[in-house]
């Protein structure tokens, strides 16, 4: 056997002990953001759960009797809220404490792989948004007794809805380096969810050139698949919709690992 392929022949056992740290550096991380942040993630659950509930109960108050498309419309936009909220406003702000203090670059030393420490981070947004997105729609179907129908998608649409959301906020906590920018751009961020991405009111109701605008962010087609695993409707937009927001989830993952993997 030639000695260049000697070379690359790896050790036996080295994949499975390269996994096996993998997943014990996973589990670490998840922990060590749980015990850390246990207080401030208590905190935000529970202003999720609250605005969540608030979103779907406030919604009435614009209406007399109020139509039960509404009602529908806004409590199935409302998990979408509660799914990016952490990893996308939150996770900023952690980034642009963590300079503030100086822990940031101990962190970056750590000798764990860029993408496990995303994947951790992933997990406990996920974990820390699931909650206030069942308390929503329990109490969404308490109000308005809403012909909600759960099917297996709503697993691979939290998931990718999350992921994004999280990325993104990733991505842009690692991107910039000024923590008073971060922090300006995370709070920006609030509005432009609220106020101009079709979530929580159709995209009809959006001037047109705002709603094509729309069709090339996430947020709209976070709304579409998170909606066609609560409801009966078809909508032929859902394909499409995965197909966008994957691409938000790799072009976001990529930019934070390179991010986190540059030096200043």
């Amino acid at each position: 056997m030639a000695s260049s392929d000697a070379a690359l022949i790896l050790p036996p056992g080295t994949v499975e002990r390269g996994l096996r740290r993998s997943v014990r550096d996973y589990g670490s991380m998840v922990r060590w953001h749980l015990a850390s942040l246990r207080i401030w993630l208590m905190m935000l659950g529970s202003v999720q759960a609250l605005s969540g509930v608030g979103f779907v109960l406030g919604i009435s108050l614009f209406y007399r009797n109020i139509p039960t498309s509404a009602a529908l419309f806004v409590s199935t936009g409302v998990p979408v809220i509660n799914l990016i909220m952490v990893g996308f406003v939150f996770g900023p702000q952690l980034v642009a404490s963590q300079r503030t203090a100086g822990s940031y670059e101990f962190l970056r030393t750590l000798p764990i792989s860029r993408a496990v420490t995303a994947a951790a981070w992933y997990t406990v947004c996920l974990i820390s948004g699931i909650p206030a997105v069942v308390v929503s729609l329990v109490v969404a179907q308490l109000r308005y007794d809403l012909p909600l129908h759960i099917s297996l998608m709503i697993v691979p649409a939290v998931l990718l809805t999350c992921l994004t959301g999280t990325m993104l906020g990733y991505a842009l906590g690692h991107a910039v380096g000024n923590p008073m920018v971060t922090q300006l751009i995370a709070q920006l961020l609030v509005f432009v969810i609220f106020g101009f991405a079709p979530i929580l009111y159709p995209i009809q109701q959006m001037p047109g050139w705002l709603a094509d605008l729309n069709w090339w962010f996430p947020f709209r087609h976070m709304a579409v698949v998170v909606r066609a695993a609560l409801t009966t409707s078809a909508d032929p937009a859902v394909p499409t919709a995965y197909v966008v927001i994957g691409v938000w989830a790799v072009g976001a993952a990529a930019l934070a690992l390179w991010s986190l993997g540059r030096r200043p």
